[in-house]
């Protein structure tokens, strides 16, 4: 057998590890058609998200909710849980046995799709948590990690979709000026070590570092790593780039501020030559866009908000030029002046590859809270937010190019109620703060699920609102597409090929 043969298997078997349904068909005997069969799509059958460690805050509250949308073809069994990051205790409210020497027991188990479960820990010793699903509960899985903190640096509102382990990470918007403390977090899910190595740019190019390369991440750990330990410059913004030399982890980066609270930034879109920023909120007192292209070339970029009556180019920041290898900021002030919008990147000629964030501050003085919107994955077939509340919960939509219609289901709560759901439609160019469908007896925390059922892309983000001490505590999240399908190719033996 050659090697072409061999290619063909293997890469049939490998999909089939994935999606443990790919076949390898025998071949027609008389020889008839072999055209290539467009590429099913099937539910992924393991999905695996991490969460950071939250807080080390005494006073910090976190909550934990779980969620698998119901999704068709997947089959009766399977499971979704998370444990403790090293084999840790059981539940997060509970103390005693660490649990050393025993197997890791769950923090969370969900017990069925289209349901969420919840959990909830106080203080700042709550572990990192490494979450496994499989079967019909692998697709669309979601978890969020969502903290209160009444006071002291970055107190507020922060939360963080838990993430699938990569292997690069880009985060702009970091910062090491005086009055941030900012971590990247990174959690190893498997059971060797994994080694990463860090980068910091800032306005003039690469920061100087030397102990940012060669971290090691212990199996099944996490590592919290402190920006300004690998950098003695003081830059209010910055590109912060993770790259994994050898196995995987997840990547956030827990951004503290002394004065403006803080929140999770989230790993922005894969560099790309356009991009978009869902759901900036009508009342942002201040916008900073952060900016960073990986290449050499600079590139030049076209701004433009989406608000609910259309694109409107914001005064005074028509442009911006972006050098390479350079991270580059605009201060876009009260962009959306009482109306929800979206920020849109397009390039102004030659299209240059560049990641970026926003950084969005609410409220005056003293009582200002800090979240971020990192460019953002379009939601495609479906995408899934968790931890809505009765109050304080906004879902933005934009559809930067072409009308769209969706369709957004609110599952039922985690302690009780029935799903309902909604369909709408988003003008082209605009952005919509849309009526979300209630759920029937809600009780608890629930489940957000968007898909585009026609049209062009959507984008979307939630944010989450609580007041403490008159200040406006906030976070935002994307909502980016979630991969819970893979395409599949039909293939076949051709023995012909042996023959040539």
């Amino acid at each position: 057998m050659n090697r072409q043969t061999l290619s063909l298997i293997a890469g049939a078997t490998a999909l089939a590890a994935v999606t443990g349904f790919a076949t390898l068909s025998a071949p027609d005997a008389s020889g008839g058609d072999t055209t290539a069969k467009a590429a099913a799509r099937l539910p992924v059958q393991r999905t695996s998200l991490l969460c950071p460690r939250p807080s080390t805050s005494d006073v910090a509250e976190t909550a934990y909710t779980a969620f698998t949308p119901v999704t068709e073809g997947t089959g009766e069994e399977g499971g979704a849980e998370l444990v403790a990051a090293g084999g840790g205790s059981t539940a997060p409210d509970k103390g005693g046995d660490s649990g050393k020497g025993k197997a890791a027991k769950p923090v969370i188990e969900v017990k069925e799709p289209g349901k969420p479960v919840a959990d909830s820990t106080d203080g700042g010793d709550s572990p990192a948590l490494i979450g496994t699903a499989e079967g019909k509960f692998a697709p669309g899985w979601t978890v969020q990690e969502t903290t209160e903190v009444a006071a002291g640096t970055g107190r507020g509102l922060l939360a963080v979709n838990c993430a699938a382990p990569d292997t690069e990470f880009w985060f702009p918007g970091a910062s090491t000026a005086a009055g941030r403390t900012d971590y990247v977090h990174l959690v190893n899910p498997d059971d060797s070590a994994a080694v990463v190595d860090i980068e910091l740019f800032g306005k003039d190019g690469a920061l100087k570092s030397t102990v940012g390369d060669g971290i090691t991440v212990q199996p099944s750990s996490d590592e919290p790593v402190l920006l300004s330990t690998l950098a003695t410059a003081k830059e209010a913004d910055l590109t912060v780039h993770v790259n994994v030399r050898s196995g995987r982890v997840a990547a956030a980066v827990q951004a503290l501020d002394d004065k403006q609270g803080g929140d999770w930034l989230s790993a922005a879109a894969d560099p790309a030559g356009s991009l978009v920023f869902p759901g900036i909120p009508k009342d942002a007192a201040s916008v900073t866009l952060v900016a960073f292209t990986p290449g050499e070339t600079d590139a030049d970029l076209k701004l433009r908000l989406t608000s609910p009556n259309g694109p409107i180019t914001p005064a005074g920041n028509e442009t911006l030029h972006v050098k390479g290898g350079m991270t580059a900021t605009a201060d876009l002030g009260d962009i959306t002046r009482g109306e929800p919008g979206s920020l849109v990147l397009t390039p102004t000629g030659d299209s240059v590859p560049v990641v970026a964030a926003l950084r969005v501050v609410r409220g005056k003085g003293a009582s200002q809270e800090t979240a971020f919107i990192p460019a953002t994955r379009p939601v495609g077939a479906r995408a899934t937010v968790t931890d809505n509340r009765a109050k304080g919960t906004t879902l933005a939509l934009t559809a930067p190019t072409a009308a769209a219609k969706v369709k957004i289901t609110a599952s039922a709560g985690s302690g009780g109620g029935e799903a309902a759901t909604k369909t709408f439609t988003i003008k082209a160019g605009t952005t919509q703060n849309v009526e979300m469908p209630a759920p029937n007896g809600l009780k608890g925390a629930y489940a957000l699920t968007v898909e585009s059922t026609s049209g062009g892309p959507v984008y979307a983000s939630r944010t989450l609102e609580s007041k403490f001490d008159n200040i406006p505590a906030f976070t935002i999240q994307t909502l980016p597409n979630d991969r819970g399908t893979v395409a599949v190719p039909k293939a076949h033996q051709d023995l012909s090929i042996m023959q040539r």
